[in-house]
Order: structure tokens, then C-alpha cells, then sequence
């Protein structure tokens, strides 16, 4: 059962200056759910997240917490942790007592310290560590410390501020998973503020996509990746083919969105989807993705996204008919 709190912000105002960079933000987080805020550097995502922390002030509007208008609160009275893109760990302390810091910031008796220090720690696989300093970890060590600093309180709100951006590839993938089932292990409402949208899309229950200090689109990932609502959140999402449908030789005045997966080579494709001829510009591998593109009559260039295929042959200047799924052609307005 969650113990996670209910989040809304009404019309979120920030002001630098003569800059708006929160424009009027509305949003609702349902209790234990896990909501990603995405969007480009400069969007208004981690603005958003402090303010929702009590760590910076707005010019209009409300947070409220569990039903609660918290908009003049300090940050201890929210029940709200955080975790940064620095870690902001104490390096004179030990994981330990960096783990211990915010219980002892309350006065929790040793006892109790103690104990919550070691659950927090196995729970992020750290327990081996706890007399080493920050400098002495790994940074996927570290962020695991942070990780445990953030959840020894159990708090109803778990925020997280880029919290993967510093480290390689491999590690990310890993980490955001294990963020994910710690979170719905303890039960907590975690909003996490990323650029990356696979990252988004992996961990969230549900995505808030900001452009420019708005909100472009509320949805489940595959609602927003599938059902894009404006061109930024369809190229946002991922590569897609943003054109004019008639640049398909279809007939209706509108834009569209097809994304890459969405096509295929004629031969490979079932007998209902519409045919294109095309001849192939680029050809990338990548394991087990193969990336095309390939240039209509009409001088129009499509992406084109296939798992890999060692019998197939082509290469640039070939000439191929290729196929789209029409149910996968989204109307953007």
C-alpha cells in the first residue's frame, strides 16, 4: 500500500528578472506514483522541482502537499527528499554518518539511527560501505549514498534532480531501474526531472513534457510517444518523420508523425500497408537496430528503423519500395 503523498501545484509562476520561466504550470501527482518531468535544459523542470521543495520561492500560485497549501512552508516541514545531480554529499563524513545526517538533524535517538542507517543501506546495496568517505566511492557509489541519505527518513516525497546525469551508460540503465523498484518498494511518490526521455519513459508512470516553461503534454509514456500533441513533443520523444501527409501522396492538408519503426521494406511489410518507392541515402548499423534513410520521388526523406537482418542487402543508391503502417501515422496539429 503507498504511503506516498498527493502533489499539486497550481499555476506556477517564476519570474528572473523580466524572464518567466514557469508560465501558469498546473499539475496533479496521484499518491506512490512515479512522475518524470522532462524536457530540454532551460524548459523549467528543475525550477519546478525546487520550488516543490520549498528551496526557492515563486511569484504566483500554489503547492500543495497531501491536500495541504504548504506554498509558505520551510523545506523540513514538506516531508520532502532530495536527491541532486552533485550528490551534495559530505566528504569529512563518513557514508555512514551522511546517511545518519538527516535523522540527526531532528534529534532521532542513536538507537533509531542506527538501525534506519543499516536498512537504508542494504536496500541500496552500500552496506559494506558505511565507514568509507564520498572520496572512496565510485560514482555509482556515491549515488547510492545519496540515494540512502534521501529514503532513511521514509518521506512522502522522494525528488530527484537529474540524479544519473554523472554516470557512463551502462550504469545509468542499471541505476534507473533499481531507483524505480526502490520506489514503489517503500511506497513513496517520486518525481524525477530528466532530459533523457528514454530514461523518462523507462522509469515513469506517468510523463509531464515542459517546453519554455509550460507543460507541452501529460500522458503515460506510450500515450505521449504514440499520440504526440504538438510537434516538440513528437520530436521531443524520439526521432520521427515530422511531414506533410502529402508529402506521402496523401490527399489531407495536415502534418504528421511517423515514427522510424513504423516502416518497413515492402517485402517485409504486410500486403495492406501503403507502398513507397524510394532509393536509400544512408545505411547505419548498430547491432541489433539497423537506421535508413531513404529518399522518395518527391525528394522527401524518411528514417526508417529495423531490427537487424542479416539476409538483407542494401546499400546506398539501391533502389527499394518501402512501407508504413498507416494506423501508426499520427495527425499533429
Amino acid at each position: 500500500m503507498s504511503r506516498g503523498g498527493s502533489v499539486s501545484l497550481r499555476n506556477i509562476v517564476k519570474r528572473h528578472g523580466s524572464l518567466t520561466v514557469l508560465k501558469g504550470v498546473d499539475l496533479d501527482i496521484r499518491p506512490g506514483e512515479f512522475f518524470a518531468l522532462l524536457g530540454p535544459s532551460g524548459s523549467g523542470k528543475t525550477t519546478t522541482l525546487r520550488i516543490l521543495a520549498g528551496l526557492e520561492s515563486h511569484d504566483a500560485g500554489n503547492v500543495i502537499l497531501d491536500g495541504r497549501d504548504v506554498t509558505g512552508s520551510e523545506p523540513g516541514e514538506r516531508d520532502v527528499a532530495m536527491v541532486f545531480q552533485s550528490y551534495a554529499l559530505y566528504p569529512h563524513m563518513s557514508v555512514y554518518e551522511n546517511i545518519a545526517f538527516p535523522l540527526r538533524m531532528v534529534k532521532t535517538p542513536n538507537s533509531e539511527i542506527d538501525r534506519a542507517v543499516r536498512e537504508s543501506a542494504s536496500r541500496v546495496k552500500i552496506a559494506h560501505l558505511l565507514e568509507r568517505r564520498p572520496g572512496q566511492l565510485s560514482g555509482g557509489q556515491q549515488q547510492r549514498c545519496a540515494l540512502a541519505r534521501a529514503i532513511v527518513r521514509k518521506p512522502r516525497l522522494f525528488l530527484l534532480d537529474e540524479p544519473l546525469s554523472n554516470l557512463d551508460a551502462r550504469l545509468r540503465v542499471s541505476m534507473r531501474g533499481e531507483i524505480r523498484a526502490l520506489q514503489k518498494s517503500l511506497g513513496i511518490t517520486a518525481i524525477y526531472v530528466t532530459h533523457d526521455q528514454e530514461e523518462a519513459m523507462s522509469v515513469s508512470d506517468r510523463i509531464a513534457l515542459m517546453n519554455a516553461g509550460k507543460l507541452e503534454q501529460i500522458g503515460v509514456p506510450v500515450e505521449i510517444y504514440r499520440q504526440p500533441a504538438s510537434r516538440f513533443a513528437a520530436e521531443f520523444m524520439g526521432t520521427t518523420n515530422f511531414l506533410q501527409a502529402r508529402q506521402l501522396g496523401l490527399a489531407a492538408p495536415v502534418w504528421v508523425s511517423l515514427r522510424p519503426e513504423a516502416l518497413r521494406f515492402a517485402d517485409e511489410a504486410p500486403a495492406d500497408w501503403p507502398r513507397l518507392a524510394a532509393t536509400v541515402a544512408r545505411v547505419e548499423m548498430l547491432g541489433p537496430i539497423s537506421r535508413f534513410d531513404v529518399t522518395l520521388a518527391n525528394g522527401t526523406v524518411l528514417k526508417m528503423a529495423t531490427l537487424d537482418a542479416p539476409h538483407r542487402a542494401v546499400a546506398v543508391g539501391d533502389a527499394v519500395t518501402v512501407a508504413y503502417e498507416h494506423a501508426r501515422l499520427t495527425v499533429v496539429p
